[in-house]
């Protein structure tokens, strides 16, 4: 059992668990079987790559406050700030709950702070979750515009680009892009991530359409920067494409990290996201 101090040499011991999907990373905490009150700043030292356990987020596994549902899910990105949604988060969660006994169903559902998804761990092991429907109107994303609209330009700096907005329970903006390797994501990713429209800002991904059914995808996510992959980004690059023609369900989603199946059938229907969520090691730390 590794331990590790964070602010201080002496004090309560949180035992925490290290788990990946696809390469996108989180310190798994367990709410329930002990008592868990952080701070920002601890939040930021624990996902420290080199001063803590390191991490894209953190997420903390609590009660339900509702009767019909059986988890809540909170959040944290690599900067303290609390979000309300993250795709590889859920898989993750899912088979954090039921390897630690907290749960013997393999379906379940959790409670977030943008609704309600149902992870369903499924025989072959890999995960797959009802993300609920997307949202469009530029109001539901936050997003600052006039009407809804397929498309919208933005313009960044001295250019302007084309951009597909939407929530997946958090705000999404989608670029499609010729080449994913040449793409500008270091330079635009924080752009639009900051951009004055989005005004709890956005994750920018950056999508290259193969064939019908296959993308490849990098996402910069808000608050983490650029991470191996991004679950509620494969559904909302997917859900972009599909919504334009360009794209036909299911869609492979290829990753830095690895891959993701994506499915949905239309306008307020819900988004299925199937994919591998893995236990890296187990540790505890001091608060």
């Amino acid at each position: 059992m590794n331990t590790m101090g964070i602010n201080s040499p002496k004090g309560t011991r949180l035992r925490f668990t290290k788990m990946q999907g696809l390469g996108n990373d989180f310190v798994m905490l367990d709410g329930i079987t002990q008592p868990i009150a952080l701070t920002a700043a601890q939040y930021r030292q624990i996902a420290d790559r080199h001063f803590g356990v390191g991490c894209d987020q953190v997420l903390l596994v609590e009660k339900s406050t509702r009767d019909d549902v059986d988890f809540r899910y909170r959040i944290f990105n690599a900067d303290g700030g609390e979000v309300e949604q993250c795709g590889n988060g859920a898989r993750c969660f899912v088979r954090f709950v039921h390897s630690r006994g907290l749960t013997n169903k393999t379906s379940i559902r959790v409670e977030t702070a943008s609704g309600i998804i149902e992870p369903h761990l499924l025989d072959n092991g890999q995960i797959r979750v009802d993300m609920g429907p997307p949202r469009f109107a530029p109001a539901d994303i936050p997003f600052v515009a006039e009407a809804e609209a397929m498309t919208y330009p933005l313009k960044v700096g001295q250019h302007v680009i084309n951009i597909t907005a939407l929530s997946m329970g958090n705000p999404h903006a989608v670029l499609r892009v010729n080449d994913l390797d040449s793409a500008p994501v270091d330079i635009l990713g924080p752009a639009i991530e900051s951009h004055t429209r989005f005004p709890q800002r956005v994750n920018a991904g950056f999508m290259q359409v193969l064939t019908p059914h296959d993308i490849r995808l990098r996402v910069f996510e808000r608050g983490a920067g650029e991470t191996l992959a991004c679950g509620t980004g494969a559904c909302a690059a997917a859900v972009a494409g599909i919504h334009q023609d360009w794209l036909k369900s299911p869609v492979s989603v290829h990753t830095r990290g690895g891959d993701l199946i994506i499915e949905w059938a239309g306008k307020n229907q819900p988004v299925y996201m199937t994919g591998p969520a893995e236990t890296v090691f187990e540790g505890e730390l001091e608060i």
